[in-house]
């Protein structure tokens, strides 16, 4: 049986919500790895202030719901003069609760830095930014690289939430087809294929880096 001819009418519908899925997960991973590194960074630091500032964000966005967090962040851009931008505001907030995880993969794998590594660091006279910039965050990005691509896949599972302002993305454009079709069938199989068009590169990207980190 083939699809029902209003869904076909749809695809380009669907195709532009799945443009948008798209690109809401790369910018929000990008996002996502700046604030792990940025979080990391900062609970790794001597001072107790900066420790208990990377605490509290991975805390604090570990600890209360993405949608609270998306809700608080679109309901705050316009008091900055940027109301009306779902887009911005997924990306924001995504990104930021995406980064708290990616914070604790790389502090767990921080460890593989050795302390002679960071002696020889302050022996050349590098910054403790320096020496996390061209010592610690190569080696602990190369480690974690399995872990943060399995996150990323989960982030891209979380972006339906970005419907609830008003964003066209794929599940939001799924809904917008079936209230017009009525072929919830049809279309949601058609939804969960674009989900996996996007998925499948990373988890084979996952498995492939996995084993190349065993055979190491």
């Amino acid at each position: 049986m083939g699809l029902d001819q209003q869904v076909v009418a749809a695809l380009p519908e669907l195709g532009h919500g799945l443009l948008m899925t798209l690109v809401l997960t790369v910018l929000a991973s990008l996002v996502s790895v700046v604030m792990g590194q940025l979080g990391c960074f900062l609970q790794l630091r001597r001072a107790w202030i900066w420790r208990a500032i990377g605490r509290f964000y991975v805390s604090v966005m570990r600890g209360t719901p993405a949608i609270v967090q998306l809700f608080v962040v679109f309901f705050t851009l316009p008091r900055l003069g940027l109301g009306g931008q779902p887009m911005l505001a997924a990306v924001i907030a995504i990104g930021l609760n995406s980064g708290a995880y990616v914070a604790e993969i790389l502090r767990v794998n921080r460890s593989l830095v050795t302390r002679g590594q960071l002696e020889a660091s302050r022996t050349l006279g590098l910054s403790r930014l320096l020496t996390w910039w061209y010592v610690i965050n190569p080696q602990v990005m190369r480690a974690s690289l399995p872990m943060l691509v399995n996150e990323f896949t989960i982030l891209l599972k979380t972006t339906p939430l970005a419907s609830v302002v008003a964003l066209t993305e794929l599940t939001y454009a799924g809904q917008i087809v079936i209230a017009r079709t009525y072929e919830a069938t049809q279309v949601l199989l058609l939804v969960a294929a674009g989900y996996l068009l996007i998925a499948m590169p990373l988890i084979a990207a996952a498995r492939r880096l996995e084993a190349k980190r065993r055979l190491a």
